[in-house]
């Protein structure tokens, strides 16, 4: 629905901005999810009119099936953030058993030039563009590497030069592999407007190589471009092609660097670096080993190599990714990712994928400020690229998380992994009604993409969910959740992390509903997914309390003592502290879980520390003390 018109809808003291994707009252933003501007602008576009249910549903959530639920949640939250009472609205009225009408008055605003005619909007939404493997005409099995080099350097080039928004390449390698490469097919699932085509060939020590621009809906051809030359000169060739094409596809960037980046002038460099990164975009975790090497590689032969360095960053992050639930990560693989993005920094200042990439890394190593510098620095250099907003999302906190999501979002509409960001600072500001209408949009996306290999996995909202029912009180509906989560745990990176939790969530359920021999097994299926972990091992201690087994929690508190020793020396202060806190509170120590809970918020360098107190489950006994209200408010006011 997004992008649907340039101009503004103006009612009462509200204006709603199609273009920014925003809410406004008295022109003071208002943070709402995306969904609920999708609802607004699909009421206000139609004054007066009773939109039926199931136009709503086909508008808001076109080819998936949703429940009832999910439409009343998210008018409820629009009636919250515009202080409309349901029994005497001023805006939305609700026509029973049939749908909605917006009832209140509508000035439609558009935006003009000083003379009066049209303007179209300055934020009206980009052109998405996906470019493919460059077929290998010849069929010259050593130049085969050269299909997928070609199309990432088209893909970062044109993304620089363009206002555009250029599709991951990894989203598209994954999508050619389900089906094929029919553009009908390929825009079905990506949703991109344009696609770039292409082959090389052959000829001695000579290459041609040709693309071609083409609109994803109709097939037409909007722009061609060719270039010959020697092979050894495959750089130029492909600088050649993005010249062409900028100049036919898209609007320049102003905001693109200035000074042209190095790439490499050694074609083995550049051959190993582009295997590597085709191993990475595999997302396959046996392949991660063979791309360091190829990384590894890359940079023996041309030391300078900035692109080279971050690839190998990312790989060893890859690895450390894989270690980090446990109580002592992989510390040195992520030192090792972070000096290696640094030197391409100090190759290239203006790579902005090697600050956005910082960035990522430097918030794993609980260095947000300097997190945040490096992920704006990435935005100013390539603000079109969803990838970039989204690391100053994750690294930042409270309104400005909030707004760098929105863009992501806005960008790139089907990340979920957003919308468990976004919820996150909800839970903190302890607003659980709003945090379980963002996830319940986001886990319709997790549900859609459960079956898809990817960068960022679909995993997690299920859990989180399940999270906030049972702090609200629902039980039945949050186990429905946590058993979701647990059928999406199928090997993927973060796959086994969040079945651990949502093993852990099924547990807890159990406990809040009397049933320790029922939850002793979820506890015990998460410690073997991950042993020794502190928060499994006091839910199981809990569970051996409540039936009466004294002496096997006592021996279970022992071991989730030792395991919170070992996130302390493992370097994970900010877990071993909130896991103490479970610990005390399981004890009998309120005190000291509240001493706990509030050195946590103490730590400036955590700006989001302590975000789940607020729906952690062990933490429940504590909530009628005055002391545990004080930590929620605390948490609150360092959510804003």
């Amino acid at each position: 629905m997004k992008g649907a018109s340039s101009g503004s809808y103006a009612f009462g003291r509200f204006r709603v901005e199609p273009g920014a994707y925003r809410l406004l009252r008295d022109d003071a933003p208002i943070q709402v999810s995306p969904k609920i501007i999708d609802l607004l602008l699909y009421l206000v576009a139609r004054p007066s009119v009773l939109v039926s249910k199931e136009e709503l549903f086909a508008a808001l959530w076109p080819d998936v099936a949703v429940t009832d639920n999910a439409l009343t949640q998210v008018v409820s939250e629009l009636r919250q953030a515009l202080g409309d009472d349901p029994s005497k609205p001023t805006y939305v009225q609700t026509v029973a058993r049939r749908g909605y009408r917006f009832i209140a008055p509508v000035e439609r605003e558009q935006p003009t030039a000083p003379g009066g005619r049209d303007l179209p909007s300055a934020t009206s939404p980009l052109p998405s563009v996906g470019v493919l493997d460059f077929a290998n005409v010849t069929r010259d099995a050593s130049l085969d590497w050269l299909s997928s080099g070609i199309a990432e350097t088209v893909t970062n080039d044109l993304r620089a030069a363009l206002q555009v928004r250029m599709l991951d390449r990894s989203r598209i390698v994954q999508a050619v592999k389900r089906s094929g490469t029919d553009l009908t097919a390929l825009r079905r699932e990506l949703q991109f407007d344009m696609a770039v085509v292409g082959s090389f060939q052959r000829s001695g020590d000579r290459l041609r190589i040709t693309a071609r621009a083409v609109d994803a809906a109709s097939g037409e051809a909007l722009a061609d471009s060719k270039a010959d030359g020697l092979l050894a000169d495959v750089f130029d060739l492909q600088d050649r092609i993005v010249a062409q094409l900028s100049a036919a596809i898209g609007s320049r960037n102003d905001a693109a660097p200035r000074r042209p980046l190095r790439e490499t002038s050694s074609l083995a460099a550049y051959h190993a670096f582009t295997e590597g990164r085709v191993r990475l975009d595999t997302l396959d975790s046996a392949q991660v080993a063979s791309a360091i090497d190829d990384f590894e590689r890359a940079i023996s032969l041309d030391t300078r190599y900035a692109a080279a360095h971050v690839g190998l960053g990312n790989a060893h992050f890859w690895q450390y990714e894989m270690s980090r639930a446990k109580n002592q990560p992989g510390a040195a693989l992520l030192a090792k990712a972070i000096d290696h993005v640094r030197r391409a920094i100090e190759l290239e200042p203006d790579l902005a994928e090697a600050h956005a990439t910082l960035s990522f890394l430097l918030v794993s190593a609980g260095r947000a400020t300097e997190a945040l510098v490096a992920a704006r620095r990435a935005v100013a250099l390539e603000p079109g690229y969803w990838g970039h907003h989204f690391r100053v999302g994750h690294a930042a906190w409270g309104d400005e998380r909030l707004r760098a999501l929105s863009r992501v979002l806005d960008l790139y509409p089907d990340f979920p992994f957003a919308h468990f960001e976004v919820a996150m600072v909800h839970i903190a500001r302890g607003h659980l009604d709003h945090a379980q209408s963002v996830l319940r949009e986001g886990t319709i996306v997790q549900d859609r993409q459960a079956h898809l290999k990817q960068r960022y996995p679909a995993r997690g909202l299920h859990w989180l969910l399940g999270l906030v029912r049972l702090a609200q009180g629902d039980t039945s509906e949050a186990e429905a959740e946590f058993d979701k989560e647990r059928g999406c745990g199928d090997g993927q990176l973060y796959g086994p992390e969040f079945m651990m939790n949502a093993c852990d969530g099924g547990g807890f359920a159990k406990l809040r509903a009397k049933d320790p021999a029922g939850a002793t097994p979820h506890f015990q299926h998460a410690l073997e997914l991950y042993p020794e972990h502190a928060r499994s091992l006091v839910g199981l201690g809990v569970a051996h309390a409540l039936a009466g087994k004294r002496k096997e929690a006592d021996a279970v508190f022992a071991r989730a003592d030792a395991a919170i020793a070992a996130l302390r020396k493992g370097g994970r202060g900010g877990e071993a502290t909130i896991a103490q806190a479970f610990l005390d509170t399981a004890t009998g120590h309120d005190a000291q879980a509240l001493d706990c809970l509030r050195s946590l918020l103490d730590r400036a360098d955590l700006p989001f520390a302590g975000w789940t107190i607020p729906v952690e489950p062990l933490l429940e006994p504590l909530r009628p003390k005055r002391g545990f209200q004080d930590i929620l408010q605390a948490l609150a006011a360092r959510a804003r």
